[in-house]
């Protein structure tokens, strides 16, 4: 009898046991997807593979076959409907149902399937797929058997627009930070980049009718930041090298206020005696390092400051291949405020592109089409208009991690801003687009330092973009976000190690990490 009873617990132990090794060997996906079933049973890569695609889906099944490069397998790609291995499928007639940038993800024994009806759907498809492989994949090669857990996904994002802003003004980074930049998006299904390239302290695109812009603002920053300035040639790199990755390049130049940099290189901007410029924290032709904003605008008693307004934004709409131009506007009182506003977003709809703000703008009787970024919450609207929230309290990375982080902003919220803050985010409004998180750079001077101040709260903004209220959960996000610790290592992403999140580092350690022999004998 006790014999029996053992061997019954035993059974139980083992088909117990088996469980949890089962439920620990599912992969943490972020952002959470609408939809997914997993199976009991896993898909073995084989030694030899097939990556099948069909028509319009090339693209794709080559980023698929560039992730299997890090894995023993030996791949290849082929045109085909259908195949053991990997089959990508792109299905237009399944639009309605999946979107542009949806997708299906199917995981049986033979077959792992891709389907979405646009191409972005497929990308995304391979993001979640690339999270499921081992964390090592990001930056070797995976030599032992990968085993992959079967599953049914159907995912659909929430919003269109799920952002990151760049503050490249105070402080300058290049093409080599902005790329790696856009690499960690890509992986977190983010897709609009905002590039915020003029301020008091700098100016960071070139603008050949202007070159003074450039040549002189490009050498200022804030104090201790870093100086410089992007070429024509360099921001299309980079929008070609985020287009691939279905992010879409927001550029800003920021107006009428915050305009410092460009008073200095083209003083006649200016209005008499500086009266534009108060208090007079600087002066052409002199450089602005300091902190503090709100305290220069164009002279926008001069006609002629439209001409400058047309023509710096007519070179940024000819370079850029995305739908939008932003034009800042925030922080400043001046009588023909306005005026102005309802002016330059004129002239962007002129140049074909739909116009962003910050929210003051939208005090003025701008066009439906105009969207409007939301910081602080406190404008009296004339116009209803599209939103981006972006409030500070919840999004805005320049403030700390945690109380008492140092070279962080502390004005919106003086505790900062959280991961819980981040992700219990919920917009009231119905005209609500998405979410972007800007990091604001006047105490941000190094790629560490911005590294920390994303990751990974970009990472809570990437699932409040993607993932339904439904399908969210604090707990197990900050559960399933402890599982991406080693994967952001091993992508050398120097972030931020949430002290609530229980963090996976332990695939960097060797086989003999904390290993002490003792004697036996």
């Amino acid at each position: 009898m006790k014999f029996r009873l053992g061997l019954v617990f035993l059974v139980l132990f083992q088909l117990g046991l088996s469980a949890q090794q089962t439920q620990a060997e599912k992969p943490a996906i972020i952002p959470q997807p609408a939809e997914i079933d997993w199976k009991d049973d896993f898909f073995i890569l084989p030694e030899r593979t097939v990556v099948c695609f069909n028509s319009g889906a090339e693209l794709s099944a080559a980023w698929l076959q560039r992730l299997l490069q890090n894995t023993s397998t030996q791949s290849y790609t082929m045109r085909g409907e259908e195949c053991n291995g990997f089959s990508l499928h792109l299905e237009p007639n399944l639009e309605d149902e999946l979107g542009e940038e949806g997708y299906k993800l199917d995981i049986t024994s033979s077959v792992v399937t891709l389907t979405a009806a646009k191409e972005a759907g497929l990308f995304y498809a391979i993001q979640t797929l690339r999270q499921m492989f081992p964390s090592e994949i990001e930056n070797e090669k995976i030599s032992g058997e990968i085993k992959l857990p079967q599953v049914s996904i159907k995912d659909v994002p929430r919003y269109k627009w799920r952002g990151s802003m760049i503050d490249v003004a105070r402080s300058f980074f290049g093409p080599d930070y902005i790329k790696k930049h856009i690499d960690r998006m890509a992986l977190y299904k983010l897709n609009k980049l905002h590039l915020h390239l003029s301020d008091d302290q700098g100016w960071r695109i070139e603008i050949k009718a202007k070159p003074k812009l450039a040549e002189k603002g490009g050498k200022s920053s804030v104090r201790g930041g870093r100086s410089g300035y992007l070429t024509q040639a360099e921001y299309k790199e980079i929008q070609d090298y985020a287009a691939a990755r279905n992010i879409v390049i927001i550029p800003e130049i920021d107006m009428p206020g915050h305009i410092y940099a460009a008073l200095m290189a083209y003083p006649e901007l200016n209005c008499d005696e500086n009266s534009n410029i108060d208090p007079k924290l600087a002066t052409p032709p002199e450089m602005y390092h300091g902190h503090r904003v709100g305290w220069s605008n164009l002279c926008l008693d001069k006609p002629e400051i439209y001409d400058f307004v047309a023509t710096v934004l007519g070179e940024v709409a000819d370079i850029t291949d995305g739908d939008y131009l932003h034009i800042g506007g925030d922080e400043i009182e001046d009588e023909r405020y306005t005026e102005f506003v309802v002016k330059a977003d004129s002239i962007v709809r002129g140049l074909g592109k739909t116009t962003i703000g910050w929210e003051e703008v939208t005090q003025a009787k701008v066009d439906s089409s105009f969207i409007s970024q939301r910081w602080n919450g406190k404008t009296k609207s004339v116009v209803n208009t599209a939103i981006i929230e972006s409030i500070c309290s919840s999004f805005y990375f320049d403030h700390a991690n945690e109380t008492g982080q140092k070279m962080t902003n502390n004005w919106c919220q003086e505790r900062g801003v959280n991961l819980k803050d981040v992700y219990t985010f919920k917009s009231k409004n119905p005209r609500t687009i998405g979410v972007e998180a800007p990091v604001w750079t006047e105490k941000v001077l190094s790629d560490t330092e911005l590294d920390n101040r994303f990751w990974p709260r970009s990472i809570a903004v990437a699932e409040v973009g993607w993932s339904t209220e439904e399908t969210k959960d604090y707990s197990n996000f900050i559960e399933r976000l402890g599982e991406h610790g080693s994967r952001l290592e091993f992508m050398n992403v120097d972030y931020y190690k949430s002290p609530e999140v229980n963090w996976n580092l332990n695939t960097q350690n060797g086989v003999f990490s904390e290993f002490m022999p003792e004697s036996k004998y």
